[in-house]
């Protein structure tokens, strides 16, 4: 893993969280963007060389509408980036991890995604990334 590319958040209004974020990182989001397979709204800042992403659900049955059903807002996943996916999954695999995607997926912000279980990773959601080339 090569750092923390970025945490991911749970908001309930993605338009009135990107005025507070802007607000508390003293920086503008430098992007939105949704992804319809997951049913999500992003927003992105960048925080040094990490980033904050915060998801807004777009329909109820999405992971981050479930999400906010269950918990309320806050933080959802860590997500790490990786030289290659598929590398990293085997990986992992064989270590015995869950994971939620055994297969990369499309994911925002230019990246291909693959999610780890957390009953397999004490109780966190963790993200793997790959910059698209």
């Amino acid at each position: 893993m090569k750092k923390i590319e970025h945490l991911g958040i749970a908001v309930a209004n993605l338009q009135e969280s990107i005025i507070v974020f802007e607000k508390l990182l003293n920086t503008t989001c430098y992007k939105t963007e949704e992804v319809t397979s997951e049913g999500v709204r992003t927003a992105f800042f960048q925080v040094g060389a990490s980033k904050i992403e915060l998801l807004e659900a777009t329909n109820p049955d999405s992971p981050i509408a479930k999400f906010l059903t269950k918990q309320g807002g806050g933080i959802h996943h860590i997500a790490f980036e990786v030289d290659d996916i598929e590398v990293e999954i085997k990986r992992l695999q064989a270590l015995d991890f869950q994971l939620i995607h055994e297969s990369p997926k499309e994911g925002a912000d230019n990246k291909r995604i693959a999610f780890l279980h957390p009953k397999s990773t004490n109780g966190v959601l963790v993200e793997l990334c790959q910059e698209k080339n």
